[in-house]
């Protein structure tokens, strides 16, 4: 049994990160799922907020590694 992680830029900011590839939360841009990292969704939430959007949500074990057993 084994772990696995996912290696990054975020959308938002530009920074790699890592993450679980089936929890993350993404941003469509042009139709593409585009991953982004925890402290953008925490700057980005309350603009979303105060606009009439739902907030992002963080799943739990978004940005931890996954049980390969998981991996699709």
């Amino acid at each position: 049994m084994g772990y696995a992680v996912v290696m990054s830029p975020c959308v938002g900011c530009g920074k790699t990160f890592t993450f679980n590839p089936n929890k993350v939360p993404s941003i469509r841009i042009k139709g593409v799922r585009e991953p982004i990292c925890e402290v953008c969704v925490t700057r980005a939430n309350p603009e979303r907020i105060a606009n009439g959007l739902e907030p992002i949500v963080v799943l739990p074990g978004a940005y931890e590694p996954v049980d390969e057993s998981e991996l699709e």
